[in-house]
Parts: structure tokens; sequence; C-alpha cells
């Protein structure tokens, strides 16, 4: 991991195995429901579920800062707290929480290298039984929208060809054949992709157990479809969890100064009238 642009924003294992007890750190699973979380979790980690803690429940939009504050508070997290986030699906929903974090300005925030997967694959301790901590201030910085891409920017991206667009969604959804993975309800209208974006699965910058590829093998993974750290990236899924571990790739791994999460998303594009739709090239 020292290899990566920023190897503070990454933790193994064996980190928090050793580090899970200390006094200043909150160590979360971040996951779309506290399901698994509930059937064992690294002790001393508490839960946060992306449906109901992550998100706006009411209008489709990140958490308000009042209402970030308020969850790094009940959390016991202070602005000076390092967090370590992990969860299932290499991270997914642990990346959009590290993402909003960054928004907000929380300085120290980690994800564990392979998550929860990597974590009960090596046979690590688990428990049921859920922490508490001590109430702590927070004050979330102005939001920070240099990571977040709305929809005129992609527009211009489009129009334009200012950025790399990357689709981090499966073959099957790039190219419509499917609007959204079976079972999950967020979905569009249309199938296809964003035109001009290059199809490069989250899953692709990662190894079997969840970790990530090297630094030389992510790389050639970005830079062999055009996504280079010369010119801005912009990322997207079907709800932005899949497209914010790409970002995360792109920032803290390779280093790229300006990239984008656009948790708008296909869900967001797919659904809008007179939006340009691209089916099939994969």
């Amino acid at each position: 991991m020292a290899d990566y642009a920023h190897p503070e924003a990454i933790v193994g294992t064996d980190w928090v195995a050793q580090h899970r007890g200390d006094a200043n750190l909150r160590l979360v699973e971040v996951d779309v429901d506290t399901a698994a979380y509930g059937e064992g979790h690294i002790p001393g980690a508490l839960a946060w579920n992306w449906t109901t803690q992550l998100c706006d429940t009411v209008q489709r939009d990140i958490l308000s800062k009042d209402k970030f504050e308020a969850l790094m508070e009940q959390s016991g997290i202070g602005n000076d707290t390092t967090v370590v986030l992990y969860g299932d699906n290499n991270n997914w929903f642990g990346a959009w929480a590290l993402w909003q974090m960054k928004i907000y300005g929380h300085r120290d925030v980690r994800l564990m290298n392979g998550g929860r997967k990597k974590w009960l694959e090596e046979g690590r301790e688990i428990t049921r039984d859920v922490p508490s901590y001590p109430r702590a201030g927070y004050r979330a910085e102005k939001s920070d929208l240099s990571i977040r891409a709305f929809k005129p920017e992609v527009d211009d991206a489009v129009r334009r060809r200012t950025a790399g667009l990357v689709d981090v969604r499966s073959p099957d959804e790039f190219t419509g054949r499917i609007v959204a993975p079976p079972g999950l309800p967020e979905t569009a209208q249309r199938g296809g992709h964003i035109p001009g974006a290059k199809n490069i699965p989250w899953a692709s910058a990662c190894n079997d157990d969840g970790t990530f590829k090297s630094v030389d093998a992510l790389r050639r993974l970005y830079e062999e479809q055009g996504i280079t750290p010369d010119r801005p990236a912009i990322a997207y899924c079907r709800i932005g969890e899949r497209s914010s571990h790409t970002w995360f790739v792109l920032k803290y791994l390779l280093g790229y100064e300006d990239v984008k999460n656009y948790d708008g998303s296909w869900t967001e594009w797919g659904n809008l009238v007179g939006a340009p739709v691209e089916k099939q090239a994969a």
C-alpha cells in the first residue's frame, strides 16, 4: 500500500486489529442496511445504515450539513477523530461514507482494505455487541463540491469532452441489456450509458479477496481506456455508491487531482426527458 498516491487513506486488516481499541479511533461498518452488522462485526465497530443515515430520506441528496454533524456527534466522532470505514461489497458504501465525509471536510478518514469480506475470510474476531461512545462535538466545513458532479457539469463533459466519463457499472448495464442489477429497486426508464463514457466496472479495480489492485495494475486499467491524470474525470454508476469506490481509487490510490463522483448517476440520467443515451457499444 505504500506505493499508492495517498497511503494514509487506506489501512489493512492487521492495522485495524492492532488499533481498534485506540481512544481516538472510531471504526464504522457501512452497508445499505445493518443486517450483516447484526450477524457479527469487528469488535468496537459502529454501524451506519446507508438508506436511513447517510442519505436525505425525503429528497434525493446527501445529508444536510446539520444532519451530518448530528450523525458524527452521536457516533462519538469529533473533528480530530480518526475514522476507519469498511463494509460489504468491497466497501461500496464505506467509500460513499468517506466521500461524504470529505465533502464536509473531515481530515482523517480511511478505508479498511478488503472490507468485511477480507476480515471474515481471515477468521478474525467478530461480535454482536454494540458499542457505546460518549457524544462528541462536531462542526462540519462548508461543502466541498470539487469532488461532486452535478448534471450540468456532466452535460458539459458530453458536449465538449471536458472530462473522462467512467461508467463503473456492469457491461450488461452499460450496454442497456439490463437497467439495474436484479432485485435492486432504484432504477431508470431507459437503459444504456452516457455518451462517450468508458465502461470500467468497479470490481476490476479489486483482487479476489476484495483488496485493491497494485498501483501499476490500476494505472493500466484506467489509462488504457483514456482515463488519464492530466484531465478531469467523472465517475458514475446507478445511484452513486459503486462510483464512489472508483472515485476513491482514482483520487487516493492513483492521485488524480480532479476527479468527481456523479451521485445522480444513471437513476437521474436515465430518467431525464431528452437526455442523450448510447446503447450497446461497450
